[in-house]
């Protein structure tokens, strides 16, 4: 089995579809530009027959985008299959998405289908895209409530019709990570064609187990992770992007596998991202929030300014991060306060710092953070 994970962006599609965000054509092709240059496999550009403005963003991502896959999303419908086929007619390397849902829930309310209408169709659905490329991802919506069984059946039936990547969606966030493992090393296991295909974890975050589930995934056997930028998506979200490249990262020792994603990119798109959509990552948002890789308790401060592993697993650096912040407030110590001190270019004897911290205390008692005017007001009073 491969050891490289490949990275497929839904930023511009899953991404897109977070109630309140609208991209204009020049936003998608600023992102995407980002996206290739942050090393990503494949960028899912929309969704080309759900409106004209898709399938112009599709069209155009298609033909500027040179470096990486551009892939169109499509319902398993034959002329959603020849729309996308068409607006990644100048792609250099196009993937259609096609596909429906397996579960029962989907199979009655949402499509009306039998198990082997809906079977038939899937089948179909692959064998139509193969007249555009060779490149064909099927998704199984609902796979995290699907019976098993029937998802190995499908998943044979479009493997042997032309489908080279399979895409196990937990649409609702429904899995917990034990179950979603299971559920990608079932498929591998018991599908005698599973060799042909790669499998690919597309997660939701309604239980706060997006990232958790991909992972667990990828240590099933899935060679593909579907993620967006900042976890923005439907309803509580997507998995992370970032939070899955740096847990392959820093846990290299538990996976054993590699992406190409160029890590100290990842604040940068982090923040383009945010501003673009209007939707702005929370504080303590894992690997690019803002307290990522700052400390305000004097025990941590002591410790990552005596080493800075103590309390940080990730090297700013890493992720184009310039520090590690040292924030004072009334729960900050000596050690940061010294520190900050010595930033600005202050030294003091030993009674002289400590009729300093007796004042910095009060005064951190009074405000949310003392910043370095603050400071400096202490130093001169």
């Amino acid at each position: 089995m491969s050891d490289k994970v490949y990275v497929f962006d839904t930023t511009l599609r899953d991404g897109e579809q977070s109630p309140g965000v609208r991209l204009n054509l020049d936003q998608k092709l600023e992102i995407a530009r980002a996206l290739e240059d942050l090393g990503v496999d494949i960028i899912e550009a929309g969704f080309p027959i759900s409106s004209p403005g898709d399938f112009e963003s599709v069209q155009t991502l298609a033909r500027e985008i040179r470096g990486v896959q551009i892939c169109g999303l499509t319902r398993a419908r034959e002329a959603d299959i020849d729309c996308a086929g068409e607006a990644l007619k100048g792609a250099a390397n196009p993937r259609i998405h096609t596909g429906l849902g397996v579960s029962e829930n989907h199979l009655q309310h949402k499509l009306r289908m039998t198990r082997e209408q809906a079977l038939e169709v899937g089948v179909n659905a692959v064998r139509h895209a193969r007249k555009y490329t060779d490149n064909i991802e099927y998704f199984m919506e609902d796979s995290g409530r699907a019976d098993p069984e029937y998802v190995y059946k499908v998943v044979e039936s479009v493997i042997e019709a032309g489908a080279t990547t399979i895409n196990v969606p937990d649409t609702t966030g429904y899995t917990y990570p034990n179950e979603y493992f299971h559920l990608i090393k079932g498929i591998i296991d018991n599908v005698p064609n599973s060799d042909k295909a790669i499998f690919s974890c597309h997660c939701h975050n309604d239980l706060g187990m997006a990232t958790a589930n991909t992972l667990a995934g990828v240590m099933a056997g899935a060679r593909q992770v579907e993620v967006t930028v900042n976890g923005i998506g439907e309803r509580a979200g997507n998995t992370a992007l970032e939070e899955v490249v740096m847990a392959l990262f820093i846990r290299n020792d538990k996976f054993g596998v590699s992406c190409d994603v160029k890590s100290r990119n990842l604040l940068a798109i982090s923040r383009l991202v945010s501003r673009l959509t209007g939707m702005m990552v929370q504080r303590n948002k894992a690997v690019v929030g803002a307290n990522a890789y700052a400390h305000s308790s004097g025990i941590h401060q002591d410790g990552v300014l005596k080493e800075r592993s103590t309390y940080e697993i990730i090297d700013p650096l890493m992720v184009g991060a310039e520090k590690s912040e040292i924030v004072l407030t009334a729960r900050s110590g000596r050690h940061g306060l010294r520190h900050r001190l010595a930033e600005l270019g202050f030294s003091f004897e030993e009674t002289r710092f400590e009729e300093l911290y007796a004042a910095f205390l009060n005064m951190a008692d009074t405000k949310m953070e003392v910043n370095d005017e603050d400071l400096r007001t202490l130093v001169s009073a």
